[in-house]
């Protein structure tokens, strides 16, 4: 069978095929560092969200520097990652497919497994499928701070379903997930902290409800790497779900800071390693990253280290960079910076790791494509 694998460890830099996912292994440490280092000094917890990497290489990285577990966004992605050796995870979302909460039940014999959930009827289901399975599934109540998507309005609507919680044989009620989803992106400084506050005080509400009716929030859930540091230093959230911090991109680079400085507390250690093509034309080169490559959803990919070419353009093989200047060779390699990291991921099978211009690690990307 032939291997697909881009490159071995002690490959050159230079020598690596393409298009594939590079980490800049000094950066990358560096991220893990300094959010390590944050959530120490808030004396905050780190759940670290797997969806951006689905990588349990990369997790067991997160879980040395004391993230207590991780989250994923769908079953079968905590089960690759369960089956990669990491023994807590939180479906940080609703599972209400019959088939699909059977799954949870059986991994919740084998690891602390915890999910949210919005709904009583869904809790019921939960109850049983951990029944039959003669296990515990602990169950945070999701409560819409603001995304617009899933979660049961704040304040007194989530006491009767943390009740329904409480009250069943083998759930545990484990608190509050309130992830504000659509703050992250914002770019602007008070008009992305604005949301956040409004959010914290839906939280703060909400858990002095339940705390009149004898409900303890083990877990305060929520934060993304665009508004962590506002949760985290809230007095309220105490768990933080930042997952983008570790590869950093484009977009979450157009992030602007009180002073109007972009966001840099995080550097870009993920690129998408890619070869010029073809250059028959003076003013532009095509490269091999087009659209089955990369997720342009938020902008395409940026040129790192270049203000001199752009990337303007993607077809499904082909990559267009404005070149004014004929400045690149054919197969000239460039690092691109995804407009959004997550999905693109879950193109890739590997990543490859670089130190010193050095392939370093080759590491499997363990749930690419887990969607169901």
């Amino acid at each position: 069978m032939l291997s697909n694998t881009p490159a071995t460890i002690g490959t050159r830099i230079e020598d690596i095929d393409t298009p594939c996912l590079l980490i800049d292994l000094d950066a990358y440490e560096r991220n893990l560092d300094r959010m390590a280092g944050f959530v120490n000094e808030q004396g905050l917890r780190h759940r670290a969200h797997a969806k951006t990497h689905k990588s349990a290489d990369i997790a067991h990285d997160q879980l040395a520097r004391g993230a207590v577990g991780v989250c994923c966004q769908k079953v079968s992605e905590a089960e690759a990652l369960l089956h990669g050796g990491v023994r807590d995870l939180l479906v940080s979302n609703e599972v209400v497919n019959p088939h699909m909460i059977e799954r949870l039940a059986a991994m919740a014999t084998q690891a602390r497994v915890l999910v949210c959930a919005d709904d009583a009827n869904n809790i019921d289901d939960l109850e049983a499928a951990a029944a039959r399975y003669g296990a515990t599934l602990e169950v945070l109540v999701e409560i819409d701070v603001g995304a617009g998507r899933c979660g049961v309005a704040p304040g007194a609507p989530a006491v009767p379903l943390a009740q329904k919680i409480d009250a069943a044989a083998h759930l545990r009620f484990a608190g509050l997930q309130a992830y504000q989803g659509k703050a992250q992106h914002v770019h602007d400084y008070h008009e992305r902290k604005g949301k956040i506050d409004k959010a914290v005080a839906m939280v703060r509400d909400t858990v002095d409800r339940l705390a009149d009716k004898g409900l303890r929030c083990d877990i305060i859930g929520g934060a993304g790497t665009g508004t962590y540091a506002f949760e985290g230093t809230s007095g309220i959230y105490n768990e933080l779900q930042c997952g983008s911090y570790i590869f950093m991109d484009a977009d979450y680079q157009r992030i602007a800071m009180d002073d109007g400085r972009l966001i840099d507390d995080f550097e870009n250690s993920l690129f998408l390693y890619t070869t010029v093509m073809s250059k028959t034309k003076a003013e532009k080169a095509i490269c091999d990253a087009g659209l089955k490559a990369q997720s342009v959803d938020s902008g395409p990919a940026v040129v790192f280290g270049r203000d001199d070419i752009e990337y303007v353009g993607a077809s499904d093989e082909h990559g267009v960079i404005s070149d004014p200047n004929n400045a690149l060779k054919l197969g000239e390699k460039l690092k691109l910076v995804p407009g959004h990291c997550d999905p693109t991921v879950n193109i890739h099978d590997w990543y490859v790791g670089v130190r010193d211009g050095v392939v370093e690690r080759v590491l499997p990307v363990t749930a690419r494509g887990m969607c169901l």
